[in-house]
This record gives structure tokens, C-alpha cells and sequence, in this order.
């Protein structure tokens, strides 16, 4: 059976974490809001899981992933599920570094978010632009290099190269690795424009895993939808600071 990949609509978000995995691994899955035949069909069955009275452990938000009878949710923990499956995880305890990178990835990917939405993620970016801008000026100044210095150590350190976060082949969190770094390159074009310079190990991580076959692919596929201001990363030139 193929797994079931249950995501909004529309927008790569946190989802594309999952589907780079499943992809890479050329895995069977069904995205099932995109792949409805009927429009609304695949929508009405998410929200029927995410509201049900009876199915047991049921999800707080997408995305998730139902895999026979068992629904696993969380971006980090659905690939931390299908590391090992799919051959994209260590076989050692290893695996456990690796959830953790992914983990601090879901922690950037959050404060990502909070650029354009630092007071509530009810509002419209509109009704909280000033708060926006002094929250993107921040990050771009202090948390991106934080965490970029941080992933650029893990990759000089690796004991078995700097070609792979953890070990000497490609696991999920190189995948997830290079998601995070094309989201901050979209929007933010000119903050993230000597990206290369500052860390050249993750930038040729990066051009790596999209010349792998399967994700080149899948990039040029229809499957892969264009960032847009309705995901997690989102381009407004205001918040987007000069490169430094």
C-alpha cells in the first residue's frame, strides 16, 4: 500500500520535508488533498480525521502520515518513522543525531514563520507588518547566522567527511537541509546573496542534493510546487535585509 501524505493545499510548508524523503527514495505515496479526483474530496477527508469523535490518536494539525492503520504526525517524527524505511537513516544510534538536527531545523523553520507572523498567526501579515520587519531585521542579523554557523560546524566535524551531516551518505536531514536553504534563499534574495561565501559547506550540500537524480526530477516536475506568500517561506522585500 502506498503511504498517505496528508498536507494544506497549495504550499510546500512542512509537508515538503516529508515529500523530499519519499521522493528521493522513489517510495509510493499518495498526497492526498493535491490528489483528489474530485476538487474538495481530499480536503474534506483530512479535516474529517483531523475533527473525528472516534479515530484514536488523531493529529493535532498536517501534516501526517497514514501508513496502513497507523498515523504518525509531525514533520520531525514522520521522518524519524521513515528514516529507517526508506534506507534515509542510520541503522546505528546514530539516527538519534540525526532526528535531533532535524528537530533544530523544525526549530529555524519556526522562527522562519515568525518573520512575517510575530504576533499571531490568526492575523494577516498586513495587520502586523511594523512588528514583522523589526522581527525579519533580528533574525536576519543574529538567529540565521546562529543557526547556519551551527549547521556548517556539524558538517566540518563530521568524522566521516563534509559531505553529509551525519555519516558518509545521504540521510533525511540532508534532504531537510536542503529545503531550509532554498526557503531562506526565496525570500530572502539579498540577505542570503554571499550565502556561499559565509558557508561554503552547506552551500555545496545544497548543490548536491539537487543533482541527485530522483530530487532533479522531482524539482522539475509539477509535483513540486513554486514557493508562493502563503507558506512558510515567503518573499516580502520589505522584510528582506541587505547581505551581510
Amino acid at each position: 500500500m502506498p503511504y498517505e501524505l496528508y498536507y494544506w493545499n497549495g504550499l510546500q510548508g512542512r509537508g515538503e520535508f516529508v515529500r523530499l524523503a519519499l521522493e528521493e527514495a522513489r517510495a509510493p505515496y499518495v498526497d492526498i488533498v493535491r490528489g483528489s479526483e474530485e476538487q474538495g474530496q481530499g480536503d474534506a477527508a483530512m479535516m474529517a480525521l483531523l475533527g473525528s469523535k472516534t479515530e484514536p490518536f488523531i493529529p493535532f494539525a498536517p501534516p501526517f502520515l497514514r501508513d496502513g492503520d497507523l498515523i504518525v504526525s509531525q514533520t520531525a517524527n514522520i521522518l524519524l518513522y521513515l528514516g529507517p524505511k526508506l534506507g534515509l537513516a542510520p541503522e546505528t544510534d546514530l539516527r538519534y543525531v540525526v532526528h535531533g538536527l532535524q528537530l533544530t531545523i523544525a526549530d529555524m523553520v519556526t522562527e522562519v514563520h515568525d518573520t512575517h507572523h510575530p504576533i499571531a498567526s490568526g492575523q494577516y501579515y498586513e495587520d502586523q507588518k511594523a512588528a514583522a520587519k523589526a522581527r525579519a531585521a533580528d533574525f536576519l542579523a543574529h538567529r540565521l547566522p546562529k543557526f547556519m554557523h551551527y549547521f556548517e560546524r556539524v558538517l566540518a566535524q563530521n568524522p566521516d567527511g563534509p559531505h553529509h551531516l551525519v555519516g558518509d551518505r545521504l540521510t533525511y536531514v540532508d534532504l531537510s537541509m536542503f529545503q531550509l536553504i532554498e526557503g531562506l534563499h526565496y525570500a530572502f534574495p539579498r540577505a542570503t546573496a554571499r550565502f556561499a561565501t559565509h558557508y561554503p559547506r552547506l552551500a555545496a550540500l545544497h548543490a548536491a542534493v539537487a543533482a541527485r537524480p530522483n530530487i532533479a526530477a522531482y524539482l522539475a516536475s509539477e509535483r513540486r510546487l513554486p514557493f508562493n506568500e502563503t507558506g512558510i517561506f515567503r518573499h516580502y522585500p520589505e522584510l528582506d535585509g541587505a547581505a551581510h
